[in-house]
């Protein structure tokens, strides 16, 4: 047993940062290639740019890697070469490509020490002249000058390797060398799986776990003190001892806020839930970060920590915003099987009065008769005549923070005509509601309501009218809104139009919740699971306007379906939809590498004649699998699903294909 001079408290830190420089330098030179030839616009087919001509100034070379087959090494070895890295730029002399030479030797050294190759070894040759000691030296400038206005000097670099050392054992102490006890450090946080190499970057990768395992548990100013690192050379492993020193315990103090001078002050405060005293944790301080986001001015958001505790011995912190652009306009066209083209546009304002507030305005349009309409025979001969264009517009105002306390105002108004392939309805309401914001992941809120329009379907045309007290709740502690990895969401309504003022009087009450759940560490494999509930009860089914029932299948509800055609089927083989409506999804999330995932899933669920679910419908069900390609902004989603129950007449296909951004819940 030995503490490697090449991983002592002394010169770790040196070869560390000077590895992390290499793979930094390394991702550089993917985003920004080199001079290529007209043909690689990209570099994708990495050609190597011509060296320079040999001349009387110059002593151009060529170098070459030899005696590692792995692709990381090599690249590593290539970044923090000089010989490399300036082939392009030949020395004058015999004695400037000595120079670079004698700079490397070191540099590759530390570079297969950080890889775990603690026995690793690197060489020059130059014109097969090894650069080593004074006669050597000597020797490689005469073979380096002799090549001069003739051609290009070649240089070899020869690595051995030696063996892969492993990571066996790692120790945590405090500053008195004593161990620390199991509820300060679970096991699971210094625990060492087998075959892990013992590469400086994993060294780093389990201090920095360490660090945070202490910070998780109000230790702001944690951090290692000591980095011991000690090699066998006979069993060609390494241990590692950090000493921790985790600092005091400290709550959250005072926030300041600054920039965004056009937003009110008071309505970015209100989005910050943690009070002075709460425990500290970085996953407070990313709360923070993620709750004021939510405002739609501000852009950029930036939480600093101060650099010692206050008198109260709580930690003060520096919220640092940025503002966005105020208006926003967009335009977007799309196609769908489900209802054909369709061309949407939206303005908005993200801080319409300097308090943060939000207006938008959206039209969308489409044209039914393009689409997949496998019911438009059916329609005619029901007499639901349409010349299949339907839109929508609408116009929504959210003022945060009324009189910068933790309610905000919702008001929204519009007027639609709803073409779908079994029914059409033609209206339009207004709304308001006051939502108040209890924490970054629970809001309630509570609003009155009003539609009146004309609905038309198998059953026969609805004229309704509905004046209405709508109240909902809302949970969310995901950690992303596309892409979640761990928490629950669910959100829960109920919306009462009294028959004294409504027709029909009818109650409508929704629920629906999803659970992510991450097997590993990594997050890797996720197990997600999603279920809907909903009714309506107070009148008959003939008397509740369609774009109130419920209709089951599609994307978003039991995939390899048509889109809103599972649940009862009335007259002319039309889907009605139904009082009711309960579904269910279950999908394995896995990630076969960073960007590619693969994701099997079960669908089940209908919609039910009755104002509760008494499974006289079948409940429909459904496999698939799907495929994800993870983007910066979340995962564009591939789903293709194969329905196990079809019927006669429901138009159900042996396989349907999805695509979008996203996750399917």
């Amino acid at each position: 047993m030995r503490v490697s001079p090449r991983l002592s408290r002394s010169n770790l830190p040196d070869a560390l940062p000077r590895l992390m420089l290499a793979v930094a330098v390394s991702v550089s030179a993917v985003a920004l290639p080199g001079p290529a030839r007209a043909f690689d616009l990209f570099g994708l087919f990495a050609s190597e740019p011509e060296p320079p001509a040999p001349g009387p100034t110059a002593l151009p070379y060529t170098v070459r890697i030899t005696g590692t087959d792995d692709a990381d090494v090599l690249r590593a070895l290539q970044d923090v070469s000089t010989l490399h890295r300036l082939r392009q730029e030949p020395p004058p002399d015999g004695a400037g490509l000595l120079r670079r030479a004698e700079t490397d030797l070191p540099k590759l050294a530390d570079v297969l020490s950080g890889y775990g190759y603690y026995q690793g070894a690197a060489s020059i040759r130059i014109d097969a002249v090894p650069v080593a000691g004074q006669a050597g030296a000597a020797a490689a400038v005469q073979a380096a000058e002799q090549w001069r206005n003739r051609g290009l000097v070649p240089v070899r670099i020869a690595v051995d390797l030696g063996p892969l050392y492993t990571l066996r054992r790692i120790a945590v102490r405090d500053r008195a060398g004593r161990p620390f006890p199991e509820s300060e450090l679970p096991p699971r946080i210094v625990r060492v799986d087998a075959d892990v190499p013992a590469r400086s970057a994993t060294v780093l990768a389990r201090e920095a776990r360490i660090v945070d395992e202490f910070r998780a548990q109000g230790h702001p100013f944690a951090k290692v003190v000591a980095r011991d690192p000690v090699v066998d050379d006979t069993a060609h492993v390494m241990d590692v001892t950090f000493t921790v020193d985790p600092g005091p315990v400290a709550g959250l103090g005072p926030v300041a806020v600054s920039g965004a001078s056009g937003i009110a002050p008071e309505t970015i405060r209100s989005f910050i839930y943690a009070e002075p005293g709460d425990p500290y944790s970085p996953q407070a301080v990313a709360a923070i970060r993620r709750s004021v986001a939510r405002i739609e001015g501000i852009g950029g958001v930036r939480v600093r920590e101060g650099a010692a505790l206050d008198a109260d011995g709580n930690l003060p912190l520096f919220v640092e915003v940025s503002e966005r652009e105020r208006n926003l306009v967009g335009i977007s066209a799309r196609y769908s099987t489900v209802d054909g083209p369709g061309v949407r546009a939206y303005y908005a304002n993200r801080n319409l009065f300097g308090g943060g507030e939000t207006f938008r305005l959206d039209a969308d349009i489409y044209y039914l008769g393009l689409g997949n309409d496998p019911f438009a025979t059916q329609r005619k001969i029901a007499g639901i005549g349409s010349n299949g264009l339907g839109g929508r517009l609408s116009a929504t105002y959210v003022q945060p923070a009324l009189g910068g306390t933790r309610n905000d105002l919702l008001a929204n108004a519009f007027i639609t005509r709803e073409v779908q392939q079994s029914y059409l309805v033609d209206g339009g309401g207004v709304s308001a509601a006051i939502r108040h914001r209890f924490s970054d992941t629970f809001s309630a809120q509570i609003g009155l309501d009003a539609q009146a329009g004309r609905s038309k379907d198998a059953l026969g045309t609805v004229n309704y009218r509905l004046v209405g007290v709508p109240a909902s709740v809302t949970y969310d502690s995901t950690d992303s809104l596309l892409d979640p990895t761990k928490g629950f969401r669910a959100i829960a309504s109920l919306a009462a139009y009294p028959g004294a003022i409504s027709s029909p009087g009818i109650v409508v009450a929704k629920a629906q919740g999803s659970t992510y759940y991450a097997l590993d560490d990594e997050a890797r494999t996720i197990l997600a699971g999603r279920i809907g509930f909903g009714s309506v009860s107070g009148a008959p089914l003939g008397e509740i306007p369609d774009n109130f029932r419920f209709f089951a299948g599609g994307g978003g509800s039991v995939r390899g379906y048509p889109y809103r055609t599972l649940g009862p089927i009335g007259p002319f083989n039309l889907p009605i939809g139904g009082r009711s409506l309960l579904e269910a999804s279950l999908e394995a999330r896995i990630k076969v590498t960073d960007t590619i995932g693969v994701v099997p899933f079960f669908d089940a669920g209908t919609a039910f004649a009755s104002a509760l679910p008494d499974f006289d419908e079948k409940i429909r069900k459904s496999v698939g699998i799907g495929l994800r390609y993870y983007t910066g902004i979340g995962p564009i989603r591939a789903d293709l699903a194969f329905p196990l129950d079809p019927y006669k007449g429901g138009h159900v296909r042996p396989a349907v294909l999805y695509l979008s951004l996203g996750q399917a819940f």
